[in-house]
């Protein structure tokens, strides 16, 4: 699994020419000396003879260096990727993990020596990267268990700017997810999978009208979402993925992120193997007026309102009630019935009438 970094981004080629070109002068100055030293110490010492095998040296030196630095070039810009995408966290007990491993494999080696020095060193070399790399792995694949240990939620740490979610098809279709970026309920970092993207597309191109109606929309969600200043917006590269369900609870799984989706089957699946989910039916069910028009309740009228014949009450959370015909019950508990609901930026008002008013 490979991560696309963000446009703003030098390419990786960029990043890995310094270092070819420093392996390669590495491997011309070491050559070009045995080259020296061979020219001198073997026959008749001549200076032509000398210039002729250093220059041999340094091309070889270059020819070579050139070849092991871009492949230390590209080792080195894969490891980058890996821990990159890599939790803190996990990589933290990753590395205790390592050197515990390393410290067992020095107290295994002391045994080794004693065996014969052909035997004893190829030994040595398997069981410091076996249990070096066992370490490490182990580690990893605990790090909640281990941090838990403690007493420390490192998941919990980072649950302000650095965030990680993953988001599906579903959740950019529905077009909610916006509203909560751009409000900053939601920030941090967003992964998309190419899954997804290539579901959109599919659904944008089809010819079903409404399908397609569906598509776009996804897509321009996309586009706004990649815009929004709040939010650092990552594509995520997995070729043969499969099943883009599975892919997206497993990315979620190994990032240490949450999942954002209005699929309630793919909720129960990622909840199932303990990944974090945020619901977007959930959230505008819990935000969901406690009250809607027709329900009756009672409350306490403390003041005239601003038209005439209304009275005006609160409720515990001091929501403002606005009574139609009902100054006269000023001071006194009325049985109400409420009309509308009105949802502002400042908060939320309710219009009712008195349910005596309103007929039996």
């Amino acid at each position: 699994m490979t991560e696309q970094p963000q446009p703003t981004q030098p390419p990786a080629k960029r990043t890995r020419g310094p270092l070819v070109e420093g392996v390669r002068l590495v491997f011309i100055a070491l050559l070009a000396t045995g080259g020296y030293q061979l020219g001198t110490e073997t026959g008749r010492e001549s200076p032509a003879r000398t210039a002729l095998f250093v220059l041999l040296g340094s091309g070889v030196g270059y020819v070579v260096g050139g070849v092991v630095g871009r492949l230390t070039g590209r080792t080195v810009s894969g490891l980058e990727r890996e821990l990159r995408r890599t939790p803190a966290a996990s990589l933290v007990a990753g590395v205790v993990g390592l050197l515990v491993g390393l410290v067992i494999s020095a107290l295994v080696m002391l045994p080794l020596l004693q065996l014969p020095a052909a035997a004893a060193w190829p030994s040595i070399v398997f069981v410091y990267l076996t249990l070096g790399s066992l370490g490490f792995g182990l580690a990893r694949a605990r790090a909640d268990e281990i941090f838990a240990l403690f007493g420390l939620k490192p998941r919990a740490a980072g649950a302000t700017h650095g965030d990680i979610t993953v988001i599906d098809t579903s959740a950019l279709i529905d077009g909610r997810v916006a509203d909560l970026v751009n409000t900053g309920f939601l920030s941090g970092t967003m992964l998309l999978h190419e899954g997804v993207l290539t579901e959109l597309q599919s659904i944008a191109d089809s010819s079903d009208l409404r399908r397609r109606v569906r598509g776009r929309r996804g897509l321009d969600v996309l586009a706004e979402l990649q815009r929004s200043p709040t939010l650092e917006f990552s594509l995520v590269e997995e070729p043969g993925a499969g099943d883009v369900d599975a892919a997206l609870v497993r990315l979620a799984r190994e990032r240490g992120g949450t999942l954002i989706t209005v699929d309630a089957n793919l909720a129960k699946v990622a909840e199932a193997v303990r990944v974090p989910v945020r619901q977007v039916h959930a959230l505008a069910a819990a935000l969901r007026p406690p009250f809607a028009p027709g329900d009756e309740m009672q409350i306490h009228l403390i003041k005239e309102g601003r038209d005439s014949g209304q009275a005006v009450g609160y409720l515990d959370d001091g929501t403002m009630v606005v009574v139609e015909r009902a100054t006269e019950r000023i001071g006194h508990d009325a049985d109400i019935r409420v009309t509308n609901v009105i949802q502002t930026t400042t908060g939320r008002m309710v219009f009712a009438a008195l349910v005596s008013a309103d007929g039996p």
